[in-house]
């Protein structure tokens, strides 16, 4: 496959006005990912969410967090979600879109105005809750989407509307496939 050349500022913004048609509830699962090791990422149909292991065989909980005072996971970065609109551009192709890191990628308006943290969302038999734990765009992201791109994302209106994502934990255990509705509880 061949690497797509990073989209400049310009281009970017160009596609925010796409990226906030975004539903605001019942938008959809678009892919999910597991990542059993660093750097590994398995594309999967159907995935179960876990209290303790997150998203089962990923490696959240083994892979530790270098923030936490002991190391180990922390617990409100457990699963990952994206805007499914915002990978498209950034992306260009969808087979790129899991480069990311993320583990789901909706389409569904992740800002804070409509997922203040406290939000639960049913997915599936699942539900996850949105954490206060930011997530940004690191030096992985920035090489693999380009330099614009880390910058797009942690902008202060990338911020507003977590362009990169947003941080959840499992708070109902339940199986979460492609193509299931997200809804706001």
């Amino acid at each position: 496959m061949d690497t797509p050349t990073h989209l400049s500022m310009k281009e970017l913004e160009a596609g925010l006005e796409h990226i906030c048609q975004s539903s605001k509830d019942g938008g959809a699962v678009m892919l999910i990912v597991r990542r059993p090791g660093e750097n590994e990422r398995e594309i999967m149909q159907t995935a179960e969410l876990d209290l303790q292991e997150g998203l089962a065989g990923d490696n959240w909980k083994t892979r530790g967090n270098n923030n936490t005072p002991d190391g180990s996971a922390n617990i409100n970065a457990q699963i990952t979600v994206m805007n499914s609109r915002t990978i498209d551009l950034l992306a260009q192709s969808e087979e790129r879109w899991a480069l990311a890191g993320d583990q789901l990628y909706v389409d569904l308006d992740l800002s804070g105005d409509n997922l203040p943290p406290g939000t639960r969302l049913a997915l599936g038999s699942a539900v996850i809750e949105v954490t206060a734990q930011p997530h940004t765009g690191c030096s992985k992201f920035a090489e693999r989407y380009g330099t614009d791109a880390a910058k797009f994302v942690n902008s202060p209106e990338g911020k507003r509307l977590h362009l990169r994502g947003i941080n959840t934990k499992v708070v109902q255990a339940g199986i979460v496939r492609v193509g299931d509705v997200v809804k706001k509880m």
